[in-house]
């Protein structure tokens, strides 16, 4: 399966120590061009920017519909219109968005979306990760992260670890 990363699951899960899991659950992804522009902004180099230059299990493509990226970019920042063009162009069996605009524009688009707490939900699901409450709280400690409670609680139940 084709899976396409725009840059917050990659920085998210790089700040957190967690980036090795995207190649655990899926061995292989690729980001746009514009991911790899976004992760050097500004002169600096963002968590997991150095894993994607260097990491043979990351591929960097270019997308070849800039129509489409233009379009998108009316709602959705660079990495995201790329990161949902490239996932269409490669016919990707998912797509990891974590901003609530690019998650409802991917799915209009058919695309199957995952955002950096699914990824830890299936993690644990899994057995890579013994559990997820501490990663989601590096997620919103260490990382900045925004996780609303609900999602936060959300996710610890489907990770079987909610404490009522």
């Amino acid at each position: 399966m084709i899976v396409v990363s725009n840059t917050s699951p990659i920085t998210n899960l790089a700040a957190i120590g967690q980036l090795e899991l995207l190649r655990t659950l899926f061995d292989h992804i690729v980001t746009p061009q514009a991911v790899l522009t976004e992760l050097t902004a500004g002169g600096i180099l963002w968590p997991g920017a150095a894993e994607v230059a260097q990491a043979r299990w990351i591929g960097v493509q270019n997308v070849t519909n800039r129509t489409l990226v233009d379009a998108l970019r009316l709602e959705l920042d660079y990495g995201e219109a790329e990161a949902i063009a490239l996932a269409l162009q490669r016919k990707a069996g998912l797509v990891l968005l974590d901003e609530q605009t690019g998650r409802e524009a991917a799915k209009y688009m058919g695309l199957q979306v995952m955002g950096v707490v699914g990824i830890l939900v299936r993690a644990k699901k899994f057995g890579y990760v013994d559990q997820v409450r501490p990663l989601l709280d590096a997620l919103r400690h260490e990382a900045g992260f925004f996780l609303s409670d609900p999602v936060y609680y959300h996710a610890l139940d489907l990770a079987g670890e909610r404490i009522v």
